[in-house]
Parts: structure tokens; sequence; C-alpha cells
């Protein structure tokens, strides 16, 4: 403590110890105090040398420090200083202002000793794992300077501390509770820290996405007053574009969250619109970013489309196009609005409608498209907003041919209105401005009017335009193309001059070659110009300098476009003749040089990335996105077509007739296929019905089976107590009392037997009386043909008139069975209730009451065999009928031929389904299903009838 004595009384004992002695001090008594006290005032002496002498106290103290953490766990004061001695170590952040004059070699040392720090406290992994569960301390004085270590290890050592983290048990969770701490402070600083986690690690930003990360920035935006806040709304702006941004799973839950919804508010703004303050800018800024990345065209086209669509159903899109039209807007920020909404409406038809008919608010109103493409060809606007309308324009036709349409008609003869300015005119006037760069853009739109639209570059050829007075119009066309020729015309120019005349004829060529690629009437009129084919080889043969060589690059590309789409409709301009033009005036190897160009320019790849038109300088804006597409479908075509001979071609126009037809038949298979797919999936859907109609029908029979047999049991059980009850006798009064009340139940069981049984007992006699008639029918019927001499016939009717008469005595044999059954239970009934009657004068009544009953059944009983006896009455009668089926001889003598025949017939069907059977049968055992025998059936049916017989 003298130590600290002397510095605080300024009094000087002796030599002045240095900075690194006084280190050392402090670090031997951080390791050896046993008292707290002792060791806190160490480690707080050494935090305020940890700046001025970071390399010292980094180099001796770390590990004393980091030992702190571990042990001293439970005084929040010295982990404090511990922590924020750390920091100072390694964050490379000066909080002095350094001198202008300061050599940059000192501030790159300095970022290297904050590295090597860094790299020495993570080579433990466990020390980072120590600092995670620090952060778990609610206490200030540790959780806020944990904070900012951690994040400047994440600064310094970002990936290597990432996937310490993410390997740690719950450490992201962890960090995420940050944003959940009611002090703004470590909250703030928990969303810079959060920044750093999420950079470039999509693991890491998963997580922190599925920990509810969304749900939670979104509240904190809107609490803090969306685009009107302060930097707080920049950091939880900044930390949602590092979890979408290139990540594909985020997106579709941010999505699928419906979190797009609640992006609208942000974008609403005033009428008066003036005095934005810089946050507000980066705010709003940074929101329209964000609305960008969910709609990015490098997403895939299903994710786009899908968040395409729910910003329109939200009113997203018509809030942007509200903030597109208002007035007072910075120019930056109507920039970046204007690259949102192109995005947004890329490719999705109904947003492109929407955004049509969005109107400026001006007298008389315009649509939104027009003044934008004002804008776009006045060379006083920004060049940043030109190529942001280019884009929205270049988005608004992307995939959309009715949008095409549109424009295209706004240049044709029967649409134009003097009285208004149309796209067509504005573009018109563009392509033929002064202004090279008015005419890059207005061309490079035009093109993008026709992009893979046969139908709208047919009719642009009907485009005239008046040129001057006293002379005839002249097709569009030919006015492109004689713009080309006059500036290859024009005298010497300065060096800017030449450079933008370049830019003037790229934007021409790349219009010209869009036109008539793949359009064989637009190259016949291109080519019915005399002078387009000499100057283009002309262009291409020459020599030029650097500059030169792009066009001429482009100028073989429309020559080869001519070769490549011409229908040999003019004699003098045929696919033959113009290669041999090549030949001659080129040469072959020349001309694929020459077309070689444009791809080796060092513009065209950076074209070639992105279709958003990003240029450093108007200088630089020489190729389109589309039309890079174009140059690598055509550039190995073309060359094929110029090395080709006569006879290849017509060899390959042979080989395209056979393949088109070969196309037909196999279409013509693909048809026959599907028709007979969609019989096999009819017919499937019919075994399957059946199937399950069966399986019912299955299920319904076991259940009946199982009721009948559960009737059967109970009708056993019944005849077995009946039995029992007639010969017990009842000994005392509590034995007869219950046996009659025994005695009740079963003669209310007995009076539904015999119901049943005189149900029975009339069917029966229905069906005796039946086949009483078809007896003496045929008895009738074999006597006649006897007399007539039927032979074998009349033998077989005998025989069957045996059987039935067999059948109709065993029917009777049950009849009988049934009487005398039904006579056994009368006289138990009786000879119960008569045993029922001395044991109870309580239940006399009732007795008496069964005997009436009983006496109502035996009158009901005889009244049926009355009608019995009159049914066998009129089944005599019925015998009259006899004479009738004798006149029916001849008859039936011929339908016994006929008979004899089906049967014939009816057996060699049978004989066949028989076959049939058993061939099905058979394939269900190698099948492995279970198949029963006819012997199998036959003998489980004689099962059943011996035990019904039993039971009988």
């Amino acid at each position: 403590m003298n130590f600290f004595r002397g510095v605080i009384t300024g009094q000087a004992t002796g030599p002045q110890p240095t900075g690194a002695e006084t280190i050392q001090k402090l670090c031997d008594r951080v390791a050896s105090s046993t008292l707290l006290e002792d060791r806190r005032d160490a480690v707080r002496a050494l935090k305020s040398l940890s700046k001025k002498y970071r390399m010292e106290v980094g180099t001796q103290a770390m590990d004393h420090l980091i030992n702190i953490l571990q042990t001293d766990r439970s005084d929040s004061e010295i982990l404090g200083y511990a922590l924020d001695t750390l920091y100072n170590i390694i964050c490379n952040d000066e909080e002095e202002e350094q001198d202008e004059s300061e050599d940059e070699n000192a501030q790159k040392q300095t970022d290297d000793l904050g590295a090597q720090f860094t790299e020495k406290f993570i080579q433990d992994p466990e020390h980072i794992t120590l600092l995670l569960t620090l952060l778990e301390e609610f206490d200030f004085h540790v959780r806020w300077p944990g904070v900012k270590l951690l994040t400047a290890l994440l600064k310094n050592q970002g990936v290597q501390v990432q996937g310490i983290v993410l390997v740690s048990p719950m450490g992201v969770s962890r960090l995420m509770d940050l944003l959940a701490d009611s002090r703004e402070v470590i909250r703030n600083d928990g969303l810079l820290l959060l920044q750093q986690l999420t950079k470039g690690n999509a693991a890491i930003q998963k997580i922190v996405a599925f920990e509810n990360a969304f749900e939670r920035l979104l509240e904190i935006i809107s609490d803090e007053g969306c685009s009107d806040g302060g930097i707080v709304v920049e950091d939880c702006l900044l930390l949602l574009l590092n979890l979408l941004k290139n990540n594909s799973s985020n997106q579709n839950f941010f999505k699928e969250g419906s979190y797009i919804q609640k992006m609208k508010p942000w974008f609403e703004v005033g009428d008066d619109n003036s005095g934005w303050s810089a946050q507000k800018v980066t705010n709003l800024h940074l929101m329209l970013q964000l609305v960008r990345v969910m709609v990015s065209p490098v997403n895939s086209p299903g994710a786009t489309a899908s968040c395409q669509k729910s910003m329109y159903q939200c009113g997203l899109l018509q809030q942007l196009c509200t903030i597109l039209m208002a007035t007072g807007v910075p120019a930056d920020i109507l920039t970046e609005t204007i690259n949102t909404v192109s995005e947004v409406i890329r490719g999705s038809q109904v947003n492109q409608d929407y955004f049509a008919s969005v109107n400026a608010p001006s007298n008389p109103p315009r649509p939104a498209i027009v003044v934008l493409l004002m804008s776009m060809v006045n060379e006083r606007q920004p060049f940043v907003l030109r190529c942001a309308v280019l884009y929205c324009f270049q988005c608004f036709l992307y995939r959309n041919q009715k949008g095409q349409g549109e424009i295209v008609s706004t240049l044709l003869p029967s649409t134009i209105d003097a009285n208004s300015i149309s796209a067509g005119q504005l573009l018109c006037g563009g392509l033929f401005s002064v202004d090279s760069l008015s005419n890059w853009c207005a061309a490079v739109a035009l093109a993008h009017a026709l992009q893979d639209n046969l139908t709208q570059k047919e009719q642009l050829l009907r485009v005239q335009l008046a040129t001057s007075l006293g002379k005839p119009p002249v097709s569009l066309l030919q006015q492109c193309t004689n713009i080309l020729s006059q500036g290859d015309k024009i005298v010497r120019r300065t060096k800017s001059e030449k450079g933008s005349k370049v830019q003037t004829r790229v934007g021409l060529l790349m219009l010209l070659c869009t036109w008539i690629s793949n359009c064989p009437i637009a190259v016949t009129h291109f080519l019915h110009n005399q002078d387009n084919v000499p100057f283009l080889t002309a262009q291409i043969s020459e020599n030029l300098g650097e500059d030169e060589r792009l066009v001429q690059g482009l100028c073989a590309l429309l020559l080869g476009i001519c070769i490549y789409y011409n229908d040999n409709s003019l004699e003098n301009y045929t696919k033959e003749k113009l290669k041999q033009l090549i030949e001659k005036r080129i040469g072959k190897e020349n001309f694929v040089e020459k077309l070689g160009f444009i791809t080796k320019h060092e513009l065209y790849s950076r074209a070639a990335l992105k279709p958003q038109p990003i240029f450093p300088s108007p200088e630089q804006m020489l190729f389109d996105h589309e039309f890079t597409k174009l140059v690598k479908e055509l550039e190995g075509v073309i060359t094929k077509a110029v090395h080709k001979s006569s006879e290849e071609d017509k060899k390959e126009e042979e080989v395209k007739k056979t393949l088109e037809q070969h196309d037909n038949i196999v279409t013509q298979y693909k048809e026959l296929i599907r028709e007979q797919d969609a019989q096999i999936q009819e017919l499937k859907e019919q075994v399957a019905s059946m199937t399950t109609q069966t399986d019912q029908m299955q299920a319904t029979i076991s259940q009946q089976l199982s009721q009948i047999q559960q009737h059967k049991d109970q009708y056993n059980i019944l005849k077995l107590k009946l039995g029992k009850d007639s010969q017990s006798q009842p000994s005392t009064q509590a034995d007869g009392s219950q046996v009659n009340g025994l005695q009740t139940e079963e003669l209310s069981q007995l009076r539904e037997e015999l119901e049943e049984l005189r149900k029975q007992h009339t069917l029966l006699q229905t069906q005796v009386g039946d086949k009483d008639a078809l007896i003496d029918s045929l008895k009738s019927a074999a006597q006649t043909s006897e007399s007539s001499g039927g032979g074998s016939a009349n033998t077989e009717l005998l025989q069957e008139l045996e059987a039935l008469k067999s059948q109709v005595q065993s029917q009777l044999a049950d009849i009988n069975q049934l009487k005398t059954e039904r006579q056994e239970l009368l006289r138990r009934a009786e000879a119960g209730a008569a045993d029922a009657a001395p044991s109870s004068d309580g239940t006399s009544d009732a007795i008496k009451e069964l005997e009436s009953r009983l006496s109502a059944q035996m009158s009901e009983t005889e009244r049926l065999k009355e009608s019995q006896a009159g049914l066998e009455q009129q089944l005599a009668s019925a015998t009259s009928t006899v004479a009738i089926l004798q006149t029916e001889k001849s008859k039936l003598q011929s339908e016994l031929q006929e008979s004899k025949k089906e049967q014939d017939d009816l057996l060699m069907l049978l004989a066949d389904q028989d076959q049939k059977i058993h061939g099905l049968k058979q394939r269900l055992k190698d099948l492995g299903e279970p198949v029963e025998d006819e012997d199998d059936i036959d003998a489980r049916e004689q099962t059943s009838d011996e035990e019904d017989e039993d039971e009988d």
C-alpha cells in the first residue's frame, strides 16, 4: 500500500519505478494477496494503467485477470474492474481523437496488438464460456463490461469466437437475453454485440432468428419511433439485415411469421417532408434495403413471388408508391425508393398492373411511369436517379407482355395522342437526343419492351417517324441505322465527344440486336435497306482504336443475327450469300475474333452479375444485364452458323424437320399415355371402391353370423332353464315366491317364442302352397308329355317331381315337429302356472291374467289352423289350372328343347367359369392368400346343418 500512498500524496521517496515495474508489482499483488480488498485495489490500479501501458498490461496481467474472473465470482466490483481492464487491452477503438498527422503504420500496429491479445485470450475456449456465464449476472458492473469485452473479441477474431459461442451450451440464448434487459445501455450494446455475432454465420443467424429475435427487434423499432427514432433503430435494422440477407431460411421464417405486414407503418410519411434529419434518412434507407432483401432477384423465384404477394396484400407496395410520388423527399431516399419499388414489382403481374395504374398528383394527372421516364431522359437529373428509373422501367416490363404491348402501342400511329405525353414519345425523344446518356437509356428501355416478345417486335416495325418538313417519314428501324451510319461519318472530335458517341452507338446496336433476334420479319426489314450490310462489313473490317473495338464486336453480332435468323426471302441477302460476303470482305476467323470482343470487355462481366444497372460513372454505362444473356445465347450459334457450309445447312434443315416430326409423334404418344393413365386411374378407383364394399359386406356377414350364434345360445339356455323349472317342486313359501317370479319371466319369453313360431308356421304354409302348385303343374306337364311320347325329357321331369316331393315331405315333418314343440311348450307353461298357484295368494290375479293370455293365444292358434284349412281349400281349387296347362302342350315341348340347348350352353359357360375360378384361386395361392376349396366349404356347411339339427 506504500506505493499507492506515494502516488496519491505525490511524495517522492526515491527514484520513480517505470510503468513495466509498476505493472509487475501490481500483478504480484493480485497473485499473492489473500485479502480481497488488496486484490481489488491492485486490479483497479491495473485498469487505470491499461490504456497508457496497453502492451505491458496485456502481456503481464492477462492471465491474472482471467484467474480473478474464475476465483472471485462472489465480488462484482473486482469482476467489473477485471473485465474493464481486459476490454481496454483488447479493444482497438481509441477514445482520444488522434492527430491527422499520425502515421497509418502506428494505427495498424494498434490493430495487430488487439488481434494478438484476442488470440491469446481465446486460445482456451473455456475463457469464452466463462465470459458467457458472467453475462448471466444481472449486476450492471459485471454485465455491461462483459458485453463490451465480448463485442471487442468478435471484432478482432470474429470467426473463431463465433465457432466457440456456437458450440457453447445455450451460448446464443444467453446473448439473446440482453435484448430483454430493462437498462437501455446494456440493451443497446447487446444489439452491437449481436451484429458482430451474426456477421457471415448462417447457423448463428438461424438460432438468433428462432430465439424470437424478429419479434423483439420490431418491438424496439416501434417503441423508438420507427423512422423518426434514433441510432437504436439503426442498430436494430442493421441486425435485421444481418439475419435476413442471403439467408433463405430466415427470410421464409420472417414471411411466415407475418412480419412483412409489420413493416408497413415504417413508410408512413406526412404531407410535410421538409427538414428530414440525417438519422431519419439513414433509418429509412436501411428500411428500404430490408424490403429489397426480401424480394431480391438473387433469391429463389418462389420465395420472391410469395414476398411480393404479401407486400401487395398488406398495402406495403401502395405505401412505397406514395413516397415515390410525394414532394420534398430527399434525393437519395427517392432513389432508393425507386429501386425498392422496382424489385417489389419485378416479375409479379399483379404488382406490375398496380404500378401501371399509379398516377402522379399533378394537374392533369399523369401515370407514374411517364413521370419517371421524364426524369430518365432529363440530363439535369442526378445520374443515380436516372439509373434507378431505368431499373424501375426494366422491372416493370420483366416478363410482362401486357405492359410491353402498352408501351409499344403508344408509338403506333393509331394510338398517338397529340395532347398528352406518352411513354413512347419520351423514349423516342431520348433515343434521338443530343445527350448520349439519354440515347443509351432510351435504347435499353425500348429493348426491354421487345424482350422475348415476337408480337411487339413485329408491331414496332410499323412505327414511322417524321424527320423534317417536306420529307417522307421513315421507319424507326431505318432511323436507328441512319444514326449509326451518320455517327461514323462525323469528323473527328475531342476525346470526350468520341466517348459519348460510342455510348450512343452501343445503345443503338443493343436495341437493334434485341429487336431482330428471333424475328425473321425484322431481319428482312433490316436487310431490305441496301446500305446496312455494307456499313456493318465496313465497320467490322476496319482496324479501329481500342474505343471502337466494342462497336466492331456489336456490329459482328448484328450481322451474325442476320445470318442465323435469315429466312432467305431476299435473294441478294440469303444466308449463303452473307457468309460468302463475310469470307471475302472480313474473313471468318477475323469475324469470330471481332465477335469475341464483346465478352472480353471488362464492363461486360460486371453487367452480367446482377439486373440492377450500377455504374460508377456515366462513361462506364455500356452494357445491359439482359443483353449479356442474349450475347451468351447467340455467340456460339452464330460462330457455328458462319463456319457451316451450304450442305451442312441443308442437312441441318432436314434434321430440324425430322426432329419436328419426331416431336409430333412423341406428342401423340404422350397424349395416348395420358389417356391410358387416366383410364388406369379410373379403374384403380373402381377396384378400390369394390374392395371397400366387399370388406364392408364381409364385416356385415360376420356380424350377422355372430348375432345368429348368440341367439342360438340364448335359445338353448332358455330350453335348459325351462326343463329344470318344470321338474323342480317348491317346498316353502319363499321357494314358491321365487319360482313364481322366475315363472313370470319365463312366460314372457314363451310368449315371444310362440309369436315367432306362429310367424314361421305362416311362412311355411305359404311355401307349402307355392310348392304344391308347382308340383301339380309339373305333374300335369309330365302326364301330358308322357301321353305324347316325351321320352327322356319326361323322365327328367318326374325325377325333379320326386325331389320336390321329398323336400315338401321334409318341410311337413319340420312343421309337425314345430307343432309338437309348441304343444309341449304350452303344456309346460300350463303346468308351471298350476304349480305356482298355491304358492302365493298375492300372485293369483297375475296367474289368472297369464291363463287368460294363454287361452287367448290358444284361440289365436285355432284361428290360424282354420286359416290353414282355408288355404288348403284354395290350393285344391288351384288344381283346376291343369286344363290350361294341357292346352299349352305344344309350347312346353318347344320350350323343353330350347331349355336343353340353353342348359348345354350354360354347362359350357360353367365349365369355362370353373377353369377361370380355378386359375384365380391358384394365383391367390401363389400370392400367399388363404383360399378355401369347395370340399372345405361343403364340409363346413354340412357341419353347420348337423349343429342345427342337434339344436332342433
